[in-house]
């Protein structure tokens, strides 16, 4: 790798002023508009017609002649005798749970319209909407009072207690008075009124005391109705009009219906949603079919439905990434820049390495090894600089450099990973994270410099934000998400301020939000940091630089002010607290915070892309080429530089002086995997790269980090400096107003929004990522950008992402903001309409089979106790070792929910690519392996992981052809007769260069 100083223009805030205009001037659709099927240039809309729904509700008439469903988040229609359904509203809406008025005259409906679930109504044609409840919080599961005149819901408005979580609320219709009916500190949920309108039953979430509740509608005190019993979980209880109770009961293996006590649906999957009284039976969903019983123990009739759906299949000019060009490039990925006490200087992190520049100066490499180095820290003097780094061992430790000698020495020697230095105040204590579980879970730990003594202030918490000192050295304040619930885990990020030493008599932690409940943008990297004289505090709001005065405890005393039109990202201070330092789209800037005249910094720093130069020869015993169902016999594999020049038959290549020749008659080549789904970790160090090749995987797509980190990522593997795969990787998980990971972005509106865009657009993002709170109008919005620039979108969702041109949808589980998912229903199982969607539209699907681990280890046990383990954190490695005996995920089984969706999916068409949302690489090999478990061929399950993702990365490799990139690994055994063969692992060509597995286990002296 060669790096070096070079002039460069950025765009900084510039970019996002020409978007705007272009906006103005109003800017094309690129997918075609609902009812637009057909071929436009850019995408092609096809429809069809399906008879099955997942996760769907349905809801009967007074009458009895009408059914509402909510199929894919839309308002249907349908005759209760069967037949075709009517769509009554829009497709952006994510409408829920519709229930009709007593009068038959509306339908309510808790809806997901402008980025937060609020309570609707429309009158029984589709006509008429009316929005019945609003504000920032959620209003969800509507039910009306048997008067007409009431509507009950369950909502995560503030309590009168002022602890978070789901209350049972009621509206008046006629005034719009609301009223809290419970404050106990549970989840309660999916209310229900009596026949006489006197109570109201519903879901509550309270230990071994879980189960159906119920309260005077006036209030009062609540009474047990039913508990559930243990692994069990009651869900949606509707009563009938005698006072029967029915509701659904959720288990591990099944979900059925029971009416006071009796189970009334068979071997039904029964869908968790309230079954719609008629007389004196209900209707009610279950196996994807609407189902009638005219009396509880009565025998069920179908209702047969069709509805029509769309999907488009987008078409657009992908932008493709140069692997073989070595023209210099400019470091986009700048992690953490800080400015040095005297203003005078900066440090950062880039391409690999610690770096020290002059404002207006050139770059100094502080550190030039192949380790992680990361987050840099003034000491308050100026003289050193403390960072993170993996070079005393496998996991980052605080290191602390002494500018005046350039002597380096290692400050801690944790079990777990320290992060996020902070010094205190008087330079004798340094705050940072200790990172003790998956996903970024951390404490706060003060470390003594002088002693090397670590305390540790804060339990670990959920990701938070890096720790900054107030001026006094009492407290410490960082961002933290504050949660609205525990049904659902967003919340806003806000200011969370401790005591930096536990006894000194303080109290305890506190609270603050500094801009009216809006969230801070992310916890990683917007703030806050505090100002060394201790009067401000800055973090970013809305994309834009903010600072606002506090106290010496951290309470805000005024309004955040903007000090940026710009976005911003990784404020630090000088230490005379009169100047900020910010990143701004792939530039950094200076703000003066009293005249606010901002001045640009430059960082010209380039690199040059490292590929082999020599020849490479394979002389292997097998082929499995990725094309073909059967192997190869014996080939030679020619590699110059990092493609693959030629593959003949033996003795058809001849090696030239200086070649390297590998005999490897005993070995098998096969393309070298794609893990389509992982997020790159800082907390891993440089040994989670090594260990994703000791694996076979050569390309890793990273679908959620922070803006610069998954870009430094990307650049030290390209520039040579870090031993790894080649990195697809993009910036912020998009969500809006409400944010969960660390890595996700609170988007405060659609200016934020367009900020966020042109940030991904200067640092070459790979792709985009739509997230759980991200509306369905600003998903199609993320469309209409990403395409424009060559790149794909993917999201959670299904529908109507697929309607939009929407690329991939990761996980047929995982986190949805209903608190269900519209991609299956219980028991993992998916139907017709999501088969469909995914089979018509031929569009990706990562399915992420978590709990295929245990099968692939009771195949091949020794796997537990692999000497490639060696390279995780100890807990990584834990969890591999008792993999299955937690119980906390289902097991993955051939007859499972999850692996009939595979199958189902597969087969329309919906392609498979293979990713398993876990930094620990033998999880793909169990994900591949849970594809042939679930009926697909050795040749397709190996596909989904090799040509599959990189045909979706617009990446040539992914076989083994002449021309291709040079990405092969030779493995024991062949993976098209026993799969569990691409575990076998020998060797790995990455980008054309050779690694032996144990030497990537142990690969020496920093070079």
């Amino acid at each position: 790798m060669r790096a070096w100083a070079g002039a460069r223009a950025c765009r900084g805030g510039l970019g996002a002023l020409v978007l705007a205009a272009a906006l103005a001037l109003g800017m094309p659709l690129l997918v075609p508009p609902l009812g637009a099927a057909a071929e436009d240039g850019r995408g092609q809309g096809i429809r069809f017609d399906v008879h099955e729904g997942t996760s769907m509700a349905a809801s009967v008439s007074p009458d009895g002649r009408s059914l509402a469903l909510d199929l894919q988040g839309s308002l249907w229609l349908l005759p209760a005798s069967g037949g075709r359904a009517r769509r009554v509203s829009g497709v952006f809406d994510d409408i829920r749970q519709p229930v009709w008025s007593p009068d038959g005259r509306r339908i309510a409906f808790f809806a997901y319209r402008d980025g937060g679930y609020d309570l609707w109504s429309v009158a029984a044609d589709g006509s008429d909407l009316r929005q019945l409840t609003s504000g920032i919080h959620d209003d969800r599961e509507p039910a009306w009072s048997p008067d007409g005149r009431r509507i009950a819901f369950a909502s995560d408005r503030p309590a009168r207690g002022g602890r978070p979580g789901y209350n049972i609320w009621v509206l008046e219709l006629d005034s719009g008075a609301l009223h809290q009916l419970t404050d106990n500190g549970h989840e309660n949920r999916a209310p229900t009124w009596s026949p006489d309108g006197r109570r109201i039953a519903y879901v509550s979430r309270r230990g071994q005391d879980s189960g159906l509740w119920q309260v005077d509608a006036g209030g009062g005190a609540e009474q047990l109705l039913r508990a559930a019993a243990p692994g069990a979980s009651l869900e949606a209880p509707s009563y009938g009009p005698g006072g029967e109770l029915a509701y659904v009961v959720q288990e591990r293996q099944s979900s059925r219906l029971e009416v006071d006590g009796v189970v009334v649906s068979a071997d039904e999957n029964v869908f968790p949603f309230k079954a719609s009284w008629h007389g004196k039976g209900f209707y009610y969903v279950a196996d994807g079919r609407i189902r009638h019983r005219p009396a509880p123990r009565a025998a069920a009739r179908e209702v047969a439905f069709s509805a029509q759906l769309e999907v488009t299949r987008p078409h657009y000019p992908r932008r493709l990434r140069d692997f073989d060009s070595t023209a210099p490039r400019p470091a986009l990925g700048i992690v953490r820049p800080v400015l040095s006490p005297d203003g005078r200087q900066l440090a950062y992190a880039a391409l690999g390495d610690l770096y020290l520049q002059p404002l207006g100066g050139q770059p100094r490499n502080l550190t030039r090894d192949r380790y992680l180095d990361t987050d840099p820290a003034w000491s308050p003097d100026g003289r050193q600089l403390a960072w993170s780094s993996d070079r005393g061992g496998d996991l980052p430790q605080l290191w602390i450099h002494d500018l005046a000698s350039g002597r380096s020495r290692q400050l801690t020697r944790l079990p777990t990973q320290a992060l996020g230095a902070a010094w205190s105040p008087d330079g004798r204590r340094i705050a940072f994270l200790e990172v003790d579980g998956r996903w970024g879970v951390a404490a706060v730990s003060v470390l003594e410099v002088a002693s090397g003594k670590v305390t540790r202030v804060q339990p670990s918490l959920a990701q938070p934000g890096n720790p900054t000192w107030s001026a006094d050295g009492r407290w410490i304040a960082l961002a933290l998400v504050a949660p609205f619930s525990k049904s659902f885990r967003e919340g806003s990020n806000q200011v969370y301020v401790f005591p930096a030493d536990p006894d000194a008599g303080l109290g305890g932690p506190r609270w603050f939000a500094p801009k009216g409940g809006q969230s801070i943008d992310t916890r990683g990297g917007a703030g806050p940091v505090w100002s060394p004289d201790g009067r401000r505090m800055a973090a970013v709001y809305g994309g834009l630089l903010h600072v606002w005065p506090v106290d010496a405890e951290g309470r805000p005393q005024e309004e955040p002010r903007a000090l940026t039109r710009a976005i911003a990202h990784a404020p630090s201070w000088s230490g005379d607290s009169r100047t900020l330092l910010y990143q701004s789209d792939d530039c950094l800037e200076t703000v003066d915070v009293s005249s606010g005249r901002i001045t640009r910094v430059e960082v010209p720093l380039r690199y040059s892309p490292a590929i082999p130069q020599g020849r490479l020869l394979l002389r292997v015993g097998q082929l499995v080429d990725g094309v073909s169902a059967q192997a190869r016999g014996v080939a030679d594999i020619l590699v110059e530089r990092n493609r693959i020049a030629a593959i003949t038959a033996p003795g058809g290549l001849q090696p030239r002086p200086g070649d390297v020749v590998v005999e490897a008659r005993g070995l098998t080549a096969m393309p070298g995997l794609v893990e389509y789904h992982a997020h790159v970790q800082k907390d891993f160090g440089e040994a989670q790269h090594r260990a994703w090749l000791a694996y076979g995987v050569t390309t890793v797509r990273d679908p959620g980090n922070l803006p610069y980190h998954g870009v430094e990522d990307r650049e030290a593997v390209e520039a040579g400096v870090r031993i790894g795969p080649r990195i697809y990787t993009t910036g912020h998980l998009f969500e809006w107003q409400r944010v969960y990971y660390k890595m996700g972005v609170a988007l405060a509106g659609p200016d934020h929004l367009e900020l966020e865009l042109q940030r991904a657009a200067a640092l070459r993002h790979d792709l985009l990522k739509s997230y759980v709170r991200l509306p369905d109008r600003q998903q199609r919005r993320l469309v209409e950008f990403a395409h424009a620039h060559g790149i794909p979108v993917s999201t959670h969702e299904v529908y109507p992402a697929a309607l939009v041109g929407v690329d991939a949808t990761e996980h047929l589980g995982a986190t949805s903001r209903r608190g269900y998912s519209p991609k299956h229903g219980p028991q993992g199982r998916s139907y017709e309409d999501v088969v469909q969607i995914f089979g018509r539209s031929g569009r990706a699907l990562s399915p992420t089979h978590f709990g295929s681990l245990p099968a692939l280890l009771a195949r091949d046990p020794a796997l537990r106790e692999d000497p490639r383990l060696a390279l995780y954190p100890g807990w990584a490695q834990a969890s591999v070792r008792q993999a299955g005996s937690d119980g906390r995920l289902p097991v993955v089984t051939p007859d499972g929910g999850s692996s009939r969706a595979i199958r189902d999916i597969h087969a329309a068409g919906g392609r498979l690519l293979a990713g398993t949302d876990t930094p620990i690489a033998l999880h793909l090999h169990a994900e591949i392996a849970s594809y042939v478990d679930a009926g697909l061929s050795p040749y397709q399950a190996l596909r989904s992981a090799t040509l599959e993702p990189a045909r979706e990365l617009g990446l040539d490799a992914g076989s083994l052809e002449a021309g291709k990139l040079a990405d092969i690994v030779l493995v024991q055994g062949n993976p098209l007769e026993d799969i569990t063969a691409t575990t076998r692992v020998r060797k790995v060509v990455a980008n054309g260069r050779l690694y032996g597995v144990e030497a990537l286990l142990d690969p020496g002296p920093a070079h």
